[in-house]
């Protein structure tokens, strides 16, 4: 069996497992967000009675992030939702936020689910990890089974931790070779989603293998696994493996079992590259799939550089700014929106210092180069939200972000164009006015 058939095997109590079985699940661990744990909850309260009590308090994970630092009344009655029915049902991880106005004074609040869920151990091999987000899948970095799921299936996980679900046939991805230092899994993920396209892996699990991939941190192979949704994914995955077990040795007490494909396992197809022939890469508008090089969109005129995101917002998203930022000595030519993903992120930028800038820390760096302060942690522009989000595209710009998708409407307005570029790519661009290819700066 595929590593995904075996852990939906074990997580069903099943001996064996194809693709195109139906099954019942039994889920680790349940998530929600603002944005569609109230719905979820709704479904929940509507089909179990009002008080019915949820599975198992200690294996909901709630986390505030998408529209939080806002005045927009229904955004903020969202949070209220998630926060009284955590108390009610005593939910025992619900990372709540009440001052707005100074994230600082929410101990408990964290910021992007994805990057949070990881921080906080609650990926863990082997495991099946369902969250009402399509980019729950980015915790397949840790060799477990992550997807997203709908309200209605959330509210019945909500009562019963359990889901049926179809197995999904696997599709290989080999990446050999030595990794450029121009280039991130960004770039290795826009290759194959520009190679196999948005519908390519349309319910099919993506298995992520090969020296590449084992040279990879956990932050890197979370940017890969994170955007499989983008390619159609029902999951991805990572083997897990030393660097696994070094990230999780101080995240998580609770025991866990990692598994592996077996050698004679199944495939649908594979598919093989080799990196270290890889050059930086954007995804034009409006798609994820519009691949091109960096370099052959130079004459591209950009308005805004953003930053940020459970793709693009993580530690090592911010330190490869800021090589790139050091490397120039420059300026930005272009309002450049820093969003970190996590409180735990916020403080790395202002505490980590940076490999050969002589002690500074991200955030000496990012002054010094002119670009805004870094924001409140939380998802703000990536998915547009209400008005007054930080960074929300309000006018027609044209944009490079570091997030996961381009389509018209995301960040904001619907004539807003979207180049997706990795933290590389992105610094690069706002130093320059233009989509740039990093090079042009690291060297």
């Amino acid at each position: 069996m595929t590593m995904t058939e075996k852990i939906l095997a074990r997580a069903s109590e099943k001996p064996h497992l194809r693709p195109g079985d139906n099954v019942w699940v039994n889920v680790d661990v349940f998530m929600t967000n603002d944005i569609s744990g109230p719905g979820s909850i709704d479904i929940f309260n509507k089909e179990f009675g009002e008080n019915a009590k949820v599975w198992d308090r200690e294996k909901i994970v709630v986390i505030p992030d998408h529209y939080i630092f806002t005045n927009d009344e229904r955004a903020n009655r969202n949070v209220d939702i998630l926060r009284e029915f955590s108390m009610e049902q005593n939910i025992k991880y619900f990372y709540d936020i009440k001052d707005r106005s100074n994230f600082k004074a929410n101990p408990d609040y964290k910021g992007v689910c994805h990057i949070a869920l990881a921080q906080e151990g609650h990926c863990r091999p082997g495991e099946v990890l369902l969250g009402t987000d399509s980019h729950t899948c980015t915790a397949g970095a840790f060799g477990q089974f992550a997807t997203g799921i709908g309200n209605t299936e959330a509210g019945f996980v909500l009562g019963t931790g359990k889901l049926l679900l179809k197995v999904p046939p696997t599709l290989r991805f080999v990446m050999d070779g030595e990794m450029p230092d121009y280039l991130l899994a960004k770039d290795l993920i826009l290759q194959i989603i520009g190679e196999i396209s948005v519908a390519g892996a349309t319910y099919k699990s993506m298995e992520f293998v090969g020296t590449t991939i084992e040279s990879l941190s956990m932050e890197e192979r979370m940017t890969l696994c994170n955007m499989v949704i983008e390619a159609g994914g029902k999951n991805g995955v990572v083997s897990a493996d030393s660097t696994t077990f070094k990230y999780l040795e101080d995240k998580t007490s609770l025991p866990y079992e990692p598994v592996y494909s077996d050698a004679e396992a199944s495939f649908l197809s594979e598919f093989r590259f080799d990196i270290s022939k890889l050059e930086p890469l954007v995804a034009k508008p409006h798609s994820p799939d519009n691949r091109a090089l960096a370099r052959e969109c130079k004459d591209i005129k950009i308005d805004r550089v953003y930053i940020g995101s459970c793709t693009g917002g993580k530690t090592e998203d911010f330190l490869a700014a800021a090589k790139v930022f050091l490397a120039s000595g420059k300026k930005v030519k272009v309002p450049t929106f820093l969003v970190p993903a996590t409180q735990k992120v916020w403080l790395d930028i202002y505490t980590l210092t940076v490999p050969g800038s002589g002690g500074k820390t991200c955030s000496q760096i990012f002054k010094e180069a002119g670009c805004d302060t870094p924001a409140s942690p939380s998802c703000a522009a990536c998915m547009g939200g209400p008005k007054d989000t930080y960074a929300r595209m309000n006018e027609a710009q044209v944009c490079v972000s570091t997030t996961n998708r381009n389509f018209p409407g995301r960040m904001g307005h619907k004539e807003g164009q979207i180049y997706l570029a990795s933290p590389y790519t992105a610094a690069a661009s706002a130093l320059a006015g233009y989509v740039t290819d990093p090079r042009e700066f690291l060297y």
